[in-house]
C-alpha cells in the first residue's frame, strides 16, 4: 500500500504544477509549486490490511480551485492513468472526495487547500498560522487528520491500540454494525471495550478528555450515540445514527460484553465472538432494497449516491412504525438482467406488520433526485419472506464448514461484481489449488 500512496504523490505533483501553468504564475512558481497527501481514517491509524480502503487528504496551495482543479483536472488525470479504475466525483457529500480504485486498492481522496503557495510534504496543519481563514469545506477535510493525529497522541500504547481497534473493527465486520488502563493487555482492553459501551447510559456524551464542556445540542438535532472529537474538545460526532441502528449497536455491544466476560478463562474461544451475524436466522421478514442502472458504468456512482442518504430511508421506515436490522453486505440479484446492488434488511418482528413500502420508496426516490449530478438509477423496495432470501443469505457459517469437510474442500473465496470490486456474488469453493464449485 505503501507504493500506492507513493504513486499517488507523484501524480499530485504533476497535477498541481500544471495548475500553476495553466493559472499563468511566474516560471519560479511554477517550478516551486506543490502540494502533498495526508492519510487518516483507519489507514492513517496503522490499521489496515490487503482488503482495507485509504482515506487520504490532497492538501493543496490556494491557488488551487476544488471545482475545476480538483474534481476536473485531477479527475481526468487520474481517470487516464492504466491504474485507475472505477472513479466518481462526489460532490454532495460532508466531505467532498474523489473515489476510486487505485491497482485494486479503493481510496477516498478528500480536498483542502491552505493559504499558501508551497505546501510542503510535512506541512505541520496544527500550526495557527498555517490554517488561518481556510474555507469551511477546507476545515471539514481537515478533520479527518486532526482527529487522527489527536488520537495517536492520546492513547498511551499506539501498538496495543492499533491491535485493539483492529480487533474491535473485525468484529464490527462480521457481526454487522460497522478509561485509564496504560498496561492493560490486548484482551483485557478488550473486554473493557464491550463492558463500557455495553451499560453505557446513552444519550450521554463519550467525553475523552476530562474537564471538555460540551455544547448544547442544536435544536432539532437527534443524537443517539454522541461521542467527543477529540481534536476538538467543544464538539462531537454526529453519526449517521437512527433508531433502528442504535438498537442494533446497542445489541450487539451488549453481546460483546457476554462473550468475553470470561476472556481469561482456558475455555474461552474467541471464535465466538467474531461469529458471523445470522441475518436470515434473525428475522421472518426483510426488505429488499434493489438498486439498478442499465449502464453498468453509472452503477456505482448511483450506488453511492443511495448509500450516502440511507438514514433519511430508515427514518422514514421508523415513521411508518417498521424498525429494521439493516445488513450493509451488498449483494448481486443474478435473475435481474441490468447491473445492479441488493441490500436485504431484517424487519423487527412485532414492527412494520403493515408497512407500505411504495410510500417509503417514493419519498426516498424525491430525496435522492435533490442534487444528483447524473441519470438517476432505478430503486425498488419490496417485503419478502426469509425463505426468499439468496442461498449466499441461509447459508450460516456452520453450513459453509460442514460443505467444505463433506467435499473435503480447503476454502470459499469470495467472487465480486465485475461492476465494484467490493459487490461480492457469491463463492467460489477450493481444494486449495483448483476452482471446484461455485455457491451463490
Amino acid at each position: 500500500m505503501r507504493n500506492v500512496i507513493d504513486k499517488l504523490k507523484e501524480i499530485l505533483m504533476i497535477w498541481i504544477k500544471r495548475v500553476a501553468y495553466q493559472r499563468r504564475l511566474p516560471l519560479n512558481q511554477i517550478k516551486a509549486a506543490s502540494a502533498t497527501l495526508l492519510l487518516y481514517g483507519l489507514y492513517g491509524l496503522g490499521v489496515y490490511n490487503v482488503e482495507s480502503d485509504i482515506d487520504v487528504l490532497c492538501v493543496a496551495p490556494c491557488f488551487a480551485s476544488m471545482t475545476e482543479d480538483f474534481f476536473i483536472v485531477l479527475y481526468n488525470m487520474l481517470a487516464g492513468r492504466p491504474e485507475v479504475s472505477v472513479i466518481h466525483c462526489v460532490k454532495d457529500a460532508k466531505v467532498p472526495l474523489l473515489q476510486f480504485t487505485f491497482e485494486g486498492i479503493l481510496i477516498d481522496l478528500a480536498f483542502a487547500k491552505l493559504p499558501v503557495t508551497v505546501v510542503p510534504e510535512n506541512v505541520d496543519i496544527s500550526n495557527p498560522s498555517s490554517i488561518e481563514d481556510i474555507d469551511e469545506t477546507s476545515w471539514k477535510s481537515l478533520s479527518g487528520v486532526w482527529v487522527k493525529n489527536s488520537i495517536l497522541q492520546l492513547v498511551p500504547d499506539v501498538k496495543i491500540f492499533r491491535e485493539q481497534l483492529c480487533c474491535v473493527k473485525s468484529w464490527a465486520k462480521r457481526r454487522g454494525v460497522y478509561g485509564d488502563n496504560p498496561s492493560a493487555s490486548l484482551v483485557d482492553l478488550v473486554s473493557i471495550f464491550f463492558k463500557t459501551f455495553a451499560f453505557w447510559p446513552w444519550p450521554e456524551p463519550v467525553v475523552l478528555q476530562e474537564g471538555a464542556t460540551l455544547p448544547p445540542l442544536p435544536p432539532g438535532t437527534r443524537t443517539l450515540m454522541p461521542i467527543q472529537l477529540p481534536s476538538s474538545p467543544n464538539e462531537y460526532c454526529r453519526s449517521n445514527m437512527t433508531t433502528s441502528t442504535f438498537n442494533k449497536i446497542r445489541a450487539e455491544f451488549r453481546r460483546g460484553y457476554r462473550q468475553t466476560q470470561d476472556a481469561l478463562k482456558p475455555q474461552f474461544e474467541w471464535r465466538n465472538l467474531f461469529e458471523s451475524f445470522p441475518y436470515s436466522k434473525s428475522c421472518l421478514r426483510f426488505v429488499k432494497v434493489c438498486l439498478s442502472t442499465y449502464n453498468k458504468d453509472e452503477l456505482g456512482m448511483w450506488v453511492h449516491w443511495v448509500k450516502s442518504r440511507i438514514r433519511c430511508l430508515l427514518l422514514k421506515l421508523e415513521e411508518l412504525q417498521a424498525l429494521c436490522d439493516p445488513n450493509p453486505t451488498e449483494y448481486i440479484d443474478l435473475s435481474i438482467p441490468v447491473p445492479n446492488v441488493v441490500f436485504y434488511w431484517g424487519l423487527v418482528p412485532g414492527r412494520g406488520n403493515n408497512l407500505n413500502p411504495n410510500a417509503a420508496r417514493e419519498e426516498f426516490m424525491k430525496n435522492l433526485s435533490i442534487g444528483y449530478q447524473g441519470n438517476l438509477g432505478r430503486m425498488t423496495l419490496t417485503i419478502i419472506q426469509a425463505s426468499q432470501l439468496p442461498n449466499i443469505l441461509q447459508l450460516a457459517d456452520a453450513h459453509i464448514k460442514a460443505y467444505l469437510r463433506l467435499t473435503n474442500l480447503k476454502q470459499m473465496i469470495p467472487v465480486y461484481s465485475k461492476h465494484s470490486p467490493s459487490y461480492v456474488v457469491g463463492y467460489l469453493a477450493t481444494d486449495g489449488n483448483h476452482a471446484i464449485g461455485w455457491m451463490d
